[in-house]
């Protein structure tokens, strides 16, 4: 559901951000380019694997007809395990052009990646309808991405799956909490992960779950969209797409009723 904000341009407002522990330096900035202050509510931190049993895995993998990486923390810890332009011979495919971007910087040349930044934007890819007798490998963490494995799969390809980080979940603090109960400037929530505010929400406070029902709510798909609207959120709307920027304008104008 899409609803409008009532509140005068130029007013002070806060973004929550839900990134990982240590990863909310770029919905900062992009919040900030907009007059919004941040509030960090990381449900994890994520952790690289670094056991040769995983950078073995990885090194077959990359192999396979077709690579997909499903963030740029998947392709940040592979790059950690080996140089990936020196061992990936398939053909890569990102999930969205944050995960590309990650890609190249670490010399990877070619690489294909949706311009809808989701998992249903990556299987429409050209480079992913033809799979079946293909060997496809989902380089990625446990948890997550299961429509790309399912349908991967469901098109007759050969799944190969490395989880080369891991997400801990961590206890939101109860100053967060206090922080957010004593806001006196709206608030807007962005969400670019399904499990990241389901896990958030198991924290959440009762004495704030439904000022947070009511506040709006910034999705980077249809389908975030839909989660949050099941778990009592009225005040949705559906970014351009999960980066910052994306994140951050749309949050803005459900605020201040541009585009609307």
């Amino acid at each position: 559901m899409n609803t409008r904000a009532h509140v005068p341009t130029g007013t002070a407002w806060y973004l929550i951000s839900l990134r990982p522990s240590g990863a909310h330096d770029p919905l900062r900035r992009a919040g900030a380019r907009f007059g919004a202050r941040t509030v960090a509510v990381s449900p994890w931190r994520l952790q690289p694997r670094g056991e040769a049993a995983t950078r073995e895995q990885l090194e077959q993998a990359l192999s396979s007809d077709r690579v997909v990486f499903t963030s740029p923390a998947a392709a940040d810890a592979a790059g950690r395990l080996l140089p990936l332009a020196q061992h990936a011979t398939g053909t890569l495919v990102a999930v969205g052009e944050g995960t590309a971007r990650a890609l190249r910087r670490q010399g990877v040349d070619s690489v294909h990646a949706p311009a809808r930044m989701d998992s249903e934007g990556l299987l429409a890819l050209p480079a992913m309808a033809d799979l079946r007798g293909r060997r496809v490998a989902l380089i990625t963490a446990p948890g997550g991405r299961g429509m790309i494995a399912a349908q991967v799969q469901a098109r007759g390809a050969r799944l190969v799956r490395v989880d080369v980080y891991e997400r801990v979940p961590l206890v939101v603090p109860a100053r967060t909490w206090q922080r957010l109960a004593a806001l006196e400037a709206p608030a807007v929530l962005a969400v670019s992960s399904g499990e990241a505010l389901l896990r958030v929400l198991e924290q959440l406070p009762d004495t704030l779950r439904a000022r947070w029902q009511r506040q709006p709510l910034v999705a980077a798909s249809a389908r975030l969209a839909e989660l949050a609207g099941a778990q009592g959120f009225i005040a949705t709307r559906v970014a351009a797409g999960p980066l910052p920027g994306q994140l951050a304008a749309a949050a803005h104008a459900a605020l201040f009723h541009r585009g609307a």
